[in-house]
């Protein structure tokens, strides 16, 4: 029996949480605004500069919460959902943000007969805090700036990385800007309890989840390197051996988060898919070269210490909704539906992998899948070539041809992020719902 992942009650959790905290702000706001002052241009600006910040902030800890590897808001949503979610609400944030100062500073300007340059300047020197605001809102800049796509392709990991930590930074600066001159809180107790819980149950959540629950596991599971295995040009498989490594849970179709403890790993962490059903003994993550850190990892010597968090991600068996399954791989997308290959209950003809590669030397865990074809009766479909030189290989016409019953199943896709997207396009121009064709967005 097939059906829709559970996740109802944490989904109208998560959005009841959202309305309480938006209409709590909002609420506390009106609480103290004078309508009958609104009757200027300035004071408009102002009241209008003080709701922007109070939700800017609001998106702000909800981004800190997107990211905090929660478990249950990864097995509702999926880690690849909550990135997208928590990319946009730093947009939104920083927008928000400036929209606060601009307002703010423009609504002052209008009620003391002064430019805004002036009146920004006469703030900084009689309130100290919109100082350490000014220089949040530029950290915050900062990290949107480096964090925008053209901007990702040209800068290491290592800088982008130490560039998003100046966010914590600004995040205190911000803090104690609101709360010395906030007008929500400077002389409102209420409101000044309800922000300050906000913070410190967002806070104690970072510290569990991305610093509690890792250093937990280190001591708990102890994994080190096994064993490497080169599976073809550029890539390996580590093989991982621990204790406990049963309690992890891990399902075919998640990652995990590896940071090796050596001089240039233990302050970083990678996400890596499971490309092998975990047996309780071992875990293996098959890794392609595809940069400083990758290219690392493809000499990893067994005995290496490596703190292992996780598992996470939604793309998963349980995400089935119907007895057959098509599955689409690309490129190093194979690691995870490798892996979901082998668990998915069927029968001869049920699941269906199709494998897109350019070269046929690309091909990573042939003699693999084609045991679990002949021993499963699954079907194994190979696709070597690039797309500008035949067909089109995601064409509908031809998923039908090579899967005439594509709309009875449920697709998963990894790959490259043009691929996937044309993969489900195609699909759901075959016919298949929507709601069936579930995208891993990310491909380790």
């Amino acid at each position: 029996m097939y059906g829709p992942a559970p996740g109802g009650r944490a989904i109208a959790f998560t959005w009841a949480a959202v309305v309480v905290a938006v209409l709590g702000a909002t609420a506390l706001w009106l609480r103290h605004l004078d309508f009958s002052a609104l009757h200027s241009p300035g004071e408009l600006l102002t009241a209008a500069g003080q709701i922007s910040g109070l939700l800017g902030v609001l998106v702000v800890l909800a981004q800190l919460l997107l990211m905090a590897r929660t478990p249950w808001l990864d097995r509702t949503y999926g880690m690849d959902r909550l990135a997208a979610w928590h990319r946009w609400g730093g947009f939104s944030s920083v927008w928000l943000l400036v929209g606060h100062a601009v307002f703010v500073t423009s609504g002052y300007a209008l009620g003391d007969g002064t430019n805004v340059w002036a009146e920004l300047g006469s703030l900084i020197r009689h309130y100290p805090d919109v100082l350490a605001a000014v220089v949040g809102l530029v950290l915050f800049l900062g990290v949107a700036v480096t964090s925008m796509r053209l901007a990702r392709r040209k800068i290491a990991y290592e800088s982008w990385y130490f560039v998003h930590l100046y966010a914590y930074l600004a995040i205190a600066l911000s803090f104690a800007h609101q709360l010395a001159v906030g007008a929500d809180l400077a002389h409102d107790r209420l409101a000044r309890w309800f922000w300050v819980a906000l913070y410190v149950v967002v806070g104690l959540l970072l510290l569990t989840q991305r610093l509690g629950r890792p250093l937990f596991a280190a001591f708990r599971h102890r994994v080190k390197v096994q064993r490497v295995v080169r599976e073809g040009p550029g890539v390996v498989s580590l093989y991982l051996t621990g204790r406990n490594l049963d309690r992890l849970s891990a399902q075919a179709g998640q990652f995990v988060l590896l940071r090796f403890l050596t001089p240039q790993g233990w302050w970083r962490a990678h996400p890596f898919s499971l490309s092998a059903v975990p047996d309780g003994q071992h875990l293996r993550l098959t890794i392609k070269d595809l940069g400083d850190y990758t290219n690392m990892l493809q000499s990893a010597q067994p005995g290496i210490r490596v703190i292992v968090e996780g598992p996470y991600g939604a793309f998963t068996p349980a995400l089935r909704t119907a007895p057959k399954v098509l599955l689409v791989a690309g490129g190093i997308g194979i690691t995870p539906l490798r892996a979901m290959y082998e668990s998915l209950d069927g029968g001869p003809g049920d699941v269906v992998l199709l494998y897109r590669v350019r070269h046929e030397r690309d091909l990573v865990f042939k003699a693999e899948l084609e045991q679990v074809s002949r021993r499963r009766g699954f079907g194994l479909l190979y696709s070597i070539g690039r797309r500008e030189d035949g067909p089109d290989p995601f064409h509908p016409d031809m998923l039908r041809k090579l899967v005439p019953d594509l709309a009875d199943r449920d697709v998963f896709v990894c790959g490259p992020a043009a691929m996937t997207t044309a993969v489900c396009s195609a699909v759901r121009a075959a016919g298949t719902p929507s709601n069936r064709i579930h995208r891993e967005r990310f491909s380790y």
